[in-house]
């Protein structure tokens, strides 16, 4: 969706790109039922966060923005980034040193100024809500604002365009809750609202399951999932407020999973993803669709499924062979 111009404007391309949408035969294999993959590890910024955070950032700058700040774990900042640079507007991107030097590097490469702060996610916001309060400088909520979830809607959007049927159920990652609120979004625009949604976390970053569990938000006490980029201590409310207007369904993996997830995901379709987008994917290796099924939470037979391949921005050999050091994989 593009930003509504100011009279006699020109309204402006969004930075983000219609991906893909591929068929998985190994995954469809796993899951028993056809699954289709929508590539936003293809976009820009390397995930699907350019969507909302992009459409933010341009109506900041038609507003009259003169710097960004932008607090991440890693995607967000990339595409506040990347927004930044496009509209030639500088930026500040604060990140936890759980984040580790890559999203570092990429963002000095994106020309961002970039802050290390606090050990996770919410440290790092902290920090950035108080650099916001210089005059001129708009902060860019990672996950939790409207134009950020009026954005990430355009995906669903595509697929009404890509697929010939409504997909069975949708497989997404939740961290802060965004791409959540954003899939809901779309999935009311196009009515397809009684499509189930999966919303899959890893164990030590699994704040939305606590908060559906609880029916009511639910701050953790730490982030120990190595998937720092799930890792808000806190998901948005408008995560909880999505799970009463639509089916979702929590699913919640080990790292172990999500990393092992990885690396079959890696020798089956020839892409790096990082622990964020390895836990749908072990939801979808490790037979939990089908258990699903048996229970009577999805319909058998089941009509394809779609993922959301989040992203890889943040990942490389070296990081999977370490994390799966890390956790006695090899």
């Amino acid at each position: 969706m593009a930003v509504q111009p100011a009279a006699g404007q020109k309204p402006q391309k969004p930075f983000h790109i219609v991906t893909p949408v591929l068929e998985s035969l190994s995954l469809s294999k796993a899951a028993g039922t056809k699954v289709f993959m929508k590539m936003e590890n293809v976009q820009p910024s390397g995930s699907f966060k350019i969507r909302g955070i992009g459409h933010l950032c341009q109506d900041a700058a038609r507003k009259g923005c003169r710097r960004f700040v932008c607090s991440s774990g890693g995607n967000a900042g990339l595409a506040a980034a990347f927004a930044a640079r496009e509209l030639a507007l500088p930026i500040t991107v604060v990140v936890p040193s759980s984040s580790g030097p890559t999203p570092v590097r990429k963002l000095q490469e994106l020309g961002a100024t970039v802050e290390v702060y606090g050990k996770v996610w919410d440290d790092a916001n902290s920090r950035a809500q108080e650099l916001a309060k210089t005059e001129g400088w708009v902060i860019i909520p990672p996950f939790d604002h409207p134009l950020v979830w009026e954005g990430h809607a355009s995906l669903v959007r595509e697929l009404k365009d890509s697929l010939e049927d409504k997909p069975g159920a949708i497989v997404v990652a939740v961290g802060g809750g965004g791409l959540l609120a954003g899939v809901v979004a779309g999935l009311q625009q196009v009515g397809w609202q009684d499509v189930p949604i999966i919303a899959a976390e890893t164990l030590g970053a699994h704040s939305f399951h606590e908060a559906l569990k609880a029916g009511r938000l639910v701050t953790l006490p730490d982030i120990t999932s190595v998937a720092t980029c799930l890792g808000a201590k806190t998901v948005a409310a408008r995560a909880l407020e999505c799970a009463r207007e639509c089916q979702v369904i929590s699913q919640v993996v080990q790292d172990e999973e999500a990393v092992r997830a990885m690396q079959q995901f890696l020798d089956d379709e020839r892409a790096l993803v990082e622990p964020a987008c390895g836990a749908p994917l072990a939801v979808l290796y490790s037979g939990r669709l089908q258990r699903l099924q048996s229970e009577g939470r999805l319909p058998s037979p089941l009509r394809s499924v779609l993922l959301v391949l989040c992203g890889g921005s943040n990942i490389h050999t070296a990081q999977l062979r370490a994390l799966q050091s890390q956790l006695g994989l090899q």
